[in-house]
């Protein structure tokens, strides 16, 4: 069944309706309608001159986080977009700061726990990064909601050969390396946390072109390299450096921390938090990524994350 809105809650009420053909999800249309990013990238794309809902069906984001840059892996991206079947139409360097993380996440940050955004905000801090607006022809899925099915869930444990992520091979739940938006109520929304509206003016007119900007991507890439070193992913090793720091430090661990563990790992990053340690961030990155908690509880999200199964339902 689908769980579209109703034809008598629409009518009369252009955003809503307009939102009603861009996501299957009821519930986001209602918390959408009132969604300041939302409105900002619709009402822009209309003083344009573009059809908002177009628009949205026939692009979609992908943002290399600071960990994609780390990781070196602009270039395989790339080349898998166009082996799918997606084209780079745009390629831009965006700042990030802790209030673009929550922006983006907050209909599931709810769900995160203290640890989690934590590490995250330490992650912004790396360095900037690249969002790609990525093109493709219109079928029976919009590109969005292709690209997030084809990109590959957050669970490393669900990867599958032939997805983005399971080719880039860090098989980490929050070292993901990319995001995406679910579906075009998304794209409209993040189109507005990642530009002003100045430059979001300058984005659509420059990807409404469909030229291919995979070499901008790639040249800006080499930029942001230069901002984020090449780091190891390997737990081992973030352990090592922490306690290079520790030591070098003079901090007396807790002695009966059994480093061999997790949970001994864990209270490691506490105890230092606790201490105010000066920590290298990309080590507690990586370390805190496999021995802290990511979830609180049985709390659940906002907004349900939308699927291709959703997307065919809500129009069949």
């Amino acid at each position: 069944m689908s769980d579209r809105p109703s034809p008598e809650r629409i009518i009369g009420d252009p955003l809503r309706e307009l939102l009603a053909a861009s996501t299957p999800s009821a519930e986001k249309v209602e918390i959408y309608v009132d969604d300041t990013y939302v409105q900002e990238s619709i009402d822009q794309l209309d003083r344009m001159g573009v059809d908002a809902v177009k628009f949205a069906m026939q692009h979609s984001l992908l943002l290399l986080k600071p960990d994609a840059l780390v990781a070196r892996v602009v270039e395989p991206t790339l080349t898998w977009l166009a082996d799918n079947d997606f084209r780079v139409v745009g390629a831009y360097r965006v700042p990030v700061e802790r209030h673009l993380a929550r922006a983006l996440w907050y209909f599931a940050w709810n769900i995160a726990s203290p640890e989690r955004r934590r590490l995250a905000d330490l992650l912004v801090g790396i360095s900037e990064v690249l969002v790609l607006v990525v093109h493709g022809q219109e079928g029976q899925l919009p590109v969005s909601v292709r690209l997030t099915e084809a990109k590959g869930a957050t669970d490393p444990r669900k990867r599958r050969p032939g997805e983005l992520r399971y080719l880039l091979g860090r098989h980490n739940y929050l070292l993901n390396l990319v995001h995406s938006p679910d579906d075009p109520a998304d794209v409209l929304r993040e189109l507005a946390i990642y530009f002003d509206e100045g430059r979001r003016a300058r984005v659509i007119a420059q990807v409404s072109t469909g030229a291919d900007r995979s070499a901008d991507a790639a040249a800006i890439a080499q930029d942001l390299y230069e901002l984020a070193p090449a780091r190891s992913f390997d737990r081992a090793d973030a352990l090592a450096r922490l306690l290079s720091d520790l030591e070098q430090a003079q901090f007396a661990l807790p002695p009966e921390l059994d480093l061999d563990t997790d949970a001994g790992c864990a209270q490691l990053l506490y105890s230092a938090w606790a201490a105010d340690q000066q920590l290298d961030p990309w080590s507690v990155i990586v370390l805190g990524s496999y021995v802290l908690p990511m979830r609180t509880g049985t709390r659940s999200q906002t907004l349900r994350p939308v699927s291709a199964k959703d997307w065919l339902e809500g129009r069949s």
